[in-house]
């Protein structure tokens, strides 16, 4: 697959550009907060951040094939790189700290080179949509709770749920009333004016405001934080000390981390994209977060993500590319530059209200209120997502989704829609037994539609509902396999078994409605003797006709019934004529002709083997001879005129009673016309074109010999 640079950009519209430009600088400014504070997290100092917004952006835009998608320091990996610190008993913005972190973000940005060449994205098809929307909340949530310590005027949290508890407990018995105030009022202000001018850019208005509230009221005098100066200048190049650096630990770390990215990354991206509209390449989005690491790491910068947070402001103020990104990297350069200074007015709990703002979109209640109203399973799978990454983190909230998906998956299949199937008075389809009172079984037929595949987790269960139903008077069992497009090993010994108890039982089996890929898998699989046995059959009507019943089909009606049935009858039954030789293709595929011949000449050495041939009327040879199973008049017609053309292929003994054979054959072919002609007159004209087209073959035989 080719790399496309600013694929986004291609085919560009004069019409985004000032909303381009303008969400970049919103999102600049933001990101000045965020960035600084989650660079604080990962146990580098503020200014670091800034760093990271700039570089890392430019080259995750020239990569990304995400329209609104916005990189940066984040708090995921911000997070597991400070608790790694932690670990290893390294002082949050020490020397060890500023060699370390960088170290990691390169590591990360290997890995993710790697998972790029060995097409990881497809991780992502196995996660569902309630475990993406619970996956995303979670992150959200936690975000949330980390920043709330900060409006009381404390510092932000970090960990899992029961940590971020802690702290803000313990913050709450600190509380500054001014910063509480003065995050709570921008808080409100914000909710309020996305609800009712969503289109104004209320962020920067609030930002405005309190860098004037410090300008001319000092709030930073009554113990509001501000935001640390920054000194002016663009980062240099940083150039790690590899002999202060333990690789394992680096590796482990950075593997630990790229992962994390890699989900949150690819979820967040999908949700976005499917909320509005526009497709990914997951595989390049990889690669664009894998160039962003390296870049990061590049300028001594910790690991960077994926932002939700300002991914969702982009979209409340109408960024349409990535040229949003490119606007905030080269705006957040420009800062660094020059314009420093008021960094130092801004009031943490502005800003970080701010930021709940825009995290309040991301928690999916929305799609938990639809899950719980549809589907309580999928709301639990959803809040059990959520819950895990809360309470264990959001590596833990990586493996739990995959599996979590993979439960709903298994879930489903060990628990198909599955139910037996009758039949209405004077009607040709089936019907749920459960679901319609006016469907009754064939008369010692269970008729049993399985709506699912089949494999190894779910046979058990059909084997059980078939047995558990097998009545005294059950003759036959039909299993409608319309559902069924793939076998494993374990459910073909299953069939085999299911199909052996039941003939114990003097059952008879019938598998029917599959496709015909599935009969080629039952031969490949060793279970191809229950075609050669006639047990599989294209059609349900089929295999009631194999077991020599008729329309309209014998229904077991109570007796106290039959007078509300009878009022209920509205359709007169079209009797069906099934097309054997049709149903022979579907059932032999590729091995079609060859088994046709087989059985005309399994028919030939039979004719060969009646003694009392001379005698046997012509009406009797339907029963002396056993075919692949009942035909129709014209499939045995058929079956006959190709037996007529291998008479010459017959043993010798046979083909000097040629004349016999031949006119016996006739003699039946002619049975089967005259009755065609009396219950299908709209067939014999079909019938009698074959035979004129068969005469010429034949005549023209004869003159070649």
């Amino acid at each position: 697959m080719s790399v496309k640079l600013f694929p986004t950009l291609r085919n560009y519209k004069k019409e985004y550009l000032l909303k381009d430009l303008f969400s970049g600088v919103i999102i600049a400014a933001v990101s000045i907060p965020i960035s600084m504070g989650y660079a604080q997290i990962a146990g580098l100092p503020a200014a670091y951040g800034l760093y990271g917004s700039v570089l890392p952006v430019l080259f995750f835009a020239l990569f990304s094939t995400s329209r609104q998608f916005i990189f940066g320091v984040d708090a995921a990996p911000a997070a597991i790189v400070g608790a790694a610190l932690s670990t290893m008993g390294i002082a949050h913005e020490s020397s060890a700290a500023l060699q370390y972190v960088p170290a990691i973000a390169f590591a990360a940005g290997v890995w993710l080179l790697l998972f790029y060449f060995l097409h990881a994205d497809r991780i992502v098809d196995f996660i569902s949509t309630p475990v993406m929307g619970g996956f995303i909340s979670g992150i959200a949530v936690t975000i949330i709770l980390m920043q709330i310590p900060k409006l009381l005027g404390g510092t932000a949290g970090t960990g899992e749920l029961p940590e971020l508890l802690c702290h803000l407990a313990e913050t709450a018995l600190h509380v500054n009333g001014i910063s509480l105030c003065l995050g709570a009022a921008a808080l409100a202000i914000l909710i309020v004016g996305k609800r009712f001018v969503p289109r104004f850019p209320m962020a920067v208005a609030v930002m405005i405001a309190g860098v004037f509230l410090t300008g001319f009221c000092h709030v930073d005098d009554y113990g509001v934080t501000l935001l640390a100066q920054v000194k002016t200048g663009l980062p240099g190049l940083f150039l790690p000390d590899l002999s202060r650096i333990e690789f394992t630990v680096v590796a482990g770390r950075g593997l630990m981390v790229a992962v994390v990215i890699m989900a949150e990354t690819l979820l967040a991206e999908n949700n976005f994209a499917a909320k509005n509209g526009y497709r990914l390449d997951d595989r390049q989005e990889i690669l664009a977060c894998a160039a962003g690491n390296i870049a990061s790491a590049a300028v001594g910068c910790c690991p960077v993500n994926g932002s939700i947070s300002r991914t969702s402001m982009n979209e409340q103020y109408g960024g349409k590319t990535q040229a949003v990104s490119l606007t905030a990297g080269i705006a957040m350069a420009a800062v660094l530059l020059c314009a420093t200074g008021f960094i130092g007015y801004l009031p943490v709990p502005v800003l970080t209200a701010i930021v709940i703002s825009a995290l309040m979109n991301v928690v999916e209640v929305h799609l938990a209120v639809r899950l719980y109203r549809v589907s309580r399973q999928e709301f639990l799978i959803f809040m059990s997502a959520c819950a895990v990454v809360l309470l264990l983190g959001t590596i833990y909230g990586v493996v739990a989704g995959i599996l979590l998906s993979f439960v709903a998956v298994i879930l489903k299949a060990t628990n198909p829609p599955r139910y037996f199937q009758g039949m209405m008075p004077e009607k040709t389809e089936f019907y749920n037994l459960d679901k319609n009172r006016f469907a009754w079984p064939v008369k010692d037929v269970l008729i049993y539609r399985f709506s699912e595949n089949l494999f190894f987790a779910n046979i058990k269960i059909l084997q059980d509902d078939i047995l558990n139903h097998l009545q005294e008077n059950t003759k036959a069992v039909i299993l409608d396999a319309g559902a069924v497009n793939s076998l494993d090993i374990t459910v073909a010994d299953g069939l085999v078994s299911l199909a052996d108890s039941l003939e114990k039982q003097n059952v008879r089996f019938y598998m029917t409605e599959h496709s015909e890929n599935v009969n080629e898998q039952m031969r490949k699989l060793g279970i191809g003797r229950l075609i050669q046995e006639g047990k599989v059959r294209r059609t349900i009507l089929s295999a009631l006709h194999d077991l020599g019943l008729k329309e309209p089909f014998p229904l077991e009606i109570p007796e106290s019934e039959m007078e509300k049935v009878r009022r209920n009858v509205y359709f007169s039954l079209t009797p069906e004529e099934e097309n054997s030789l049709e149903e022979f293709a579907w059932a032999f595929g590729a091995d079609t002709v060859r088994e046709i011949e087989k059985r005309v000449k399994t028919i030939a050495g039979q004719i060969h083997g009646i003694s009392d041939l001379e005698q046997l009327s012509e009406a009797g040879l339907e029963e002396k001879l056993t075919f692949w199973h009942s035909l129709g008049p014209l499939d045995e017609d058929e079956l006959l005129r190709r037996l007529e053309l291998h008479i010459d292929d017959l043993p010798q003994e046979l083909k000097d009673n040629r004349k016999l054979a031949v006119g016996l054959i006739e003699r039946r072919r002619k049975i089967l016309r005259d009755r065609i002609l009396r219950e299908h007159p709209n067939l014999h004209e079909h019938l009698r074109q074959k035979r004129e087209t068969l005469e010429r073959r034949l005549k023209k035989q004869r003159m070649e010999e």
